[in-house]
């Protein structure tokens, strides 16, 4: 036996470097700094010339005031930031914001999980709902405001026409869900959840099966239900996937700019009860025109916004992530 053991130590030692090896000295390893920066430059030159350089300009611009036309365009400072944080425009948006996020993050995760744990089975047929599950994800943000606008139209939406849709829900037909500023927010809200729930039922899926299936055999035979077992082992073991997909899903929510425009295009006025920051800056029909300055300003506040909304959940989140 110790001449079966000999030859494997001695490949070992040859393959794994000995602690008792010196480490390389700092002008070997500056030797090697050329080569690894001509290997980073094509990675390098494209960060800066489509993240780094355009967040400067836009900074830049933020600090811009100009006139209504957009011209005569002159610098304010940082004070141009601080006035467009506390003007009635950017809070009142914020706020609608907030509670698209509200609406569509907690929503689009619980149906995810859910599809995802329902077609977690190994049984006849279950591809077919995983495709049916998943479609979505092949479905443009266009494509799906469309047919929701077709949905919910007073005068030619499917839902709209139907009489004990009408019975139930009166505003459904007049003056409709899309055009009352109480319920605009939901139903772009709706579309947005249907259209991003294929991501998040692949990502889900994705997790669930990289779950040991001995885990929940153990937890059967330990007499566990399957309510436990979903809270006990499921969920926690999902940790990694589930905080990707709210931050994903929560950095959507904030940009979210297509289904609006298609929808509600900021209204119902005069309340623009649809109003995000994203459609502050980008809409047609946004409050501050085109005054490209406080457009660049809204972007780079809501920019901030984001990341330390994303630090927030990777901080608070990932303590109580399981990675096992």
């Amino acid at each position: 036996m110790s001449d079966a053991v000999a030859p494997a130590r001695s490949v070992r030692s040859r393959l794994l470097p000995s602690r008792s090896q010196p480490k390389r000295s700092l002008r070997a390893r500056m030797r090697d700094a050329p080569a690894a920066f001509l290997l980073l430059a094509p990675s390098f030159t494209i960060l800066g010339l489509f993240v780094v350089y355009p967040l400067i300009r836009t900074i830049i611009l933020g600090q811009q005031r100009c006139d209504s036309q957009g011209d005569n365009c002159r610098s304010n400072g940082w004070d141009q930031y601080v006035d467009v944080a506390r003007s009635n425009e950017f809070r009142d948006a914020l706020f609608v914001t907030f509670k698209f996020a509200l609406i569509t993050v907690p929503s689009g995760l619980i149906l995810g999980v859910a599809l995802a744990a329902l077609a977690d089975k190994y049984v006849r047929g279950i591809g077919i709902f995983r495709a049916i599950f998943s479609s979505t994800v092949a479905t443009s943000v266009a494509v799906a405001s469309l047919m929701w606008f077709f949905l919910l139209e007073p005068s030619v939406g499917v839902l709209s026409n139907l009489g004990f849709m009408q019975d139930l829900f009166p505003v459904i037909k007049s003056p409709g869900l899309l055009r009352d500023s109480g319920t605009a927010l939901g139903a772009v809200a709706a579309s947005s959840i249907w259209a991003g729930l294929g991501f998040t039922f692949i990502l889900v899926t994705a997790g669930l099966q990289g779950i040991p299936r001995e885990l929940h055999e153990a937890a059967v035979v330990d007499g566990a239900g399957g309510t436990r077992r979903f809270f006990s082992i499921t969920i926690p073991m999902l940790g990694p996937t589930l905080i990707f997909v709210v931050i994903v899903l929560t950095t959507r929510a904030f940009q979210a700019y297509g289904e609006i425009d298609l929808l509600t295009q900021g209204g119902p006025r005069p309340y623009q009860s649809t109003t995000t920051l994203t459609y502050l800056t980008y809409g047609s029909s946004s409050l501050i025109g085109t005054n490209d300055g406080l457009k660049a300003a809204v972007a780079v506040l809501l920019f901030l916004l984001l990341l330390v909304l994303s630090a927030l959940q990777l901080g608070g989140l990932g303590k109580r992530v399981h990675y096992g």
